[in-house]
């Protein structure tokens, strides 16, 4: 499994059309153990580009802050999980907490 970060400044970014770098981190599903993490430049923000590209990236997953509405469709018609209000965090926490089931989402910090 494959989960996606929106990445500034090497936490979790807050609003997730804005973010500067995305971890992918790659867990073993069955053990639930992280098997590494790699770090990749966020494309130029335009509607629709980031959900395709996650989906080409293997994301199975997004945990971010925050997120408009159209993305969370867009994500859903590809098939990518989406948690949101998830705490500003180094992307490692936030996965372990996610796969511990420990993570505690919130209220989605975006409002478009």
């Amino acid at each position: 499994m494959k989960i996606a970060i929106p990445l500034a400044n090497g936490r979790l970014a807050m609003h997730f059309g804005h973010c500067e770098h995305f971890a992918l981190v790659d867990v073993d599903e069955a053990t639930r153990q992280h098997r590494g993490t790699a770090i990749l430049e966020s494309p130029p923000h335009e509607p629709g580009l980031l959900p395709r590209w996650l989906h080409e990236q293997g994301a199975e997953v997004i945990l971010a802050g925050g997120m408009g509405q159209r993305a969370q469709q867009l994500f859903a018609e590809k098939g990518i999980r989406v948690v949101y209000g998830v705490p500003s965090d180094t992307p490692e926490s936030v996965a372990k907490a996610f796969l511990d089931g420990t993570l505690t989402a919130g209220e989605n910090l975006c409002d478009h």
